[in-house]
């Protein structure tokens, strides 16, 4: 338990990004003060048995996943493989401070509660942006050209035209945005985001729509109002959040959340009831017109150059990282993104280790069936695993259109399926779960099955 203040200060790091908009806070080396006290947590908790070593399922896929993408940009391109490791490797240390320091459900608990809130606070942020004026956004041409990061004047505008208009920094580039709180501010003209790894819209949308299960999951027993209430303010804020996002992606993740519990409780009908609640969403968000349409033709583009890469380069890729050195945006899909940077290989690594992840959860519903719930920890095994496959369902979904193979929300939740793993064998020493010759067969053919289908589509829709 004393490792978790550094895994939770960790997730606020990533999803709050504090140290962007409190000045204090810049001159502190966060990142390495919560790594320490992370280290210096699992000591203790080792020394006074707290935590065991235990190794988590994924751990061997993902120390294999991030040597093969070493090896890939070695081969590529060894000026770039310090630059280009940095991301993947830190998320593959943000699954392992979970996966290694969670070994009870009180932990889990924590942590996940960690994620929730953090999560409640940049979608409620969202909302906020979204309510606000339009105001003029001086564009910081240093930020990449997909985000289009900038500051706001303190004037107010009607269109960006408005901007240029007794402008104070004359020959810069404005747009005109809802302004909202911690400096955010909106893009494509009212779409709202966070700051750091959620700045896009979509990711927004996805981390609010695989958060919304850890709700569910939280809470005792005795305490049936108080996660009742817990639900339904998660429920508004990351439903109203996605909408104003205008993300379709996040429909989608939200739409494959809600059919895993209602599919759950209700069966196959259940998901008739799921579509029934998700309708005002499915409504109210999303974009059309012009607009949909050509994001749509850029994806399409995306994805059609993500194969060709991967023909040309088929065993290692173009190398970790290298996507933008080929194509002028990225692949808006984490399976053709790992195809085409890390060849076939990477891509079954990458897929075995989402299917791991989520075969855990599916794993323990299975071992501890509805009718041995009363059992201690059963009810509370199961409620996780639901809430973590759920999760995994809106990754699975949502990842299917946006380059998220190596960021750090994707990697968090990978850690909280192993400190799943881990808290159940504390409980139950003989549980196992492990990838089979058919868990293999499976997801080489999921891998062969989204290859085939983007390649017809592609030349169908390109035609």
């Amino acid at each position: 338990m004393f490792a978790i203040p550094g895994i939770v200060g960790l997730v606020l790091l990533i999803y709050v990004r504090p140290q962007e908009f409190l000045g204090p806070l810049r001159s502190i080396p966060l990142l390495h003060v919560c790594l320490g006290l992370w280290v210096f947590g699992l000591i203790i908790d080792l020394k006074i048995g707290n935590v065991t070593w235990r190794k988590a399922p994924q751990l061997p896929l993902a120390v294999a996943f991030l040597l093969y993408a070493a090896l890939t940009i070695l081969i590529a391109d060894p000026s770039r493989a310090g630059k280009a490791l940095t991301t993947l490797a830190v998320s593959v240390a943000l699954y392992l401070t979970i996966a290694l320091a969670v070994q009870t459900f009180r932990a889990l608990a924590l942590v996940a509660g960690s994620v929730l809130g953090t999560v409640l606070f940049v979608c409620a942020v969202g909302i906020h942006q979204g309510l606000s004026p339009f105001g003029c956004v001086v564009v910081d041409d240093s930020a990449p050209g997909d985000t289009a990061s900038g500051e706001p004047d303190g004037r107010p505008c009607v269109t960006a035209r408005s901007c240029y208009e007794e402008a104070e920094e004359p020959g810069a580039e404005y747009l005109c945005e809802h302004i909202g709180l911690l400096g955010t501010t909106s893009i494509g003209r009212g779409r709202v985001r966070y700051r750091g790894v959620l700045q896009d819209p979509n990711e927004l949308a996805l981390a609010g729509g695989v958060g919304l299960p850890l709700a569910m999951a939280m809470g005792r027993r005795r305490e049936r109002t108080k996660r009742i209430l817990l639900v339904i303010l998660s429920l508004v804020l990351v439903a109203c959040c996605a909408v104003l996002t205008r993300s379709r992606g996040g429909q989608l993740v939200f739409l494959a959340v809600m059919a895993v519990y209602f599919t759950k409780r209700f069966g196959l009908s259940g998901l008739a009831l799921g579509g029934l609640l998700a309708l005002p969403l499915l409504l109210l968000g999303g974009r059309g017109g012009e607009e949909a349409a050509s994001s749509s033709v850029e994806r399409i583009d995306c994805w059609a150059e993500a194969l060709s890469m991967w023909r040309a380069h088929p065993l290692f890729g173009v190398g970790l990282g290298r996507f933008g050195q080929y194509h002028y945006m990225t692949a808006h899909n984490s399976y053709l993104l790992t195809l085409a940077e890390l060849g076939l290989p990477g891509m079954l690594l990458f897929t075995a280790l989402i299917w791991l992840s989520a075969k855990i959860p599916l794993q323990v519903l299975r071992a501890f069936p509805a009718h041995g719930a009363e059992e201690a920890g059963s009810l509370v095994a199961r409620r996780w695993a639901t809430a973590l496959l759920a999760a995994f369902a809106g990754l699975a979904v949502g990842i299917f259109f946006l380059s998220f193979a190596y960021h750090y929300v994707l990697w968090i939740y990978l850690g909280l399926s192993g400190g799943l793993y881990a808290a159940v064998r504390t409980h139950a020493p003989e549980f196992r779960v492990r990838l089979s010759a058919f868990d293999w067969a499976l997801v080489a053919g999921v891998d062969l099955g989204i290859i085939v289908f983007v390649h017809l589509y592609t030349r169908l829709a390109l035609a």
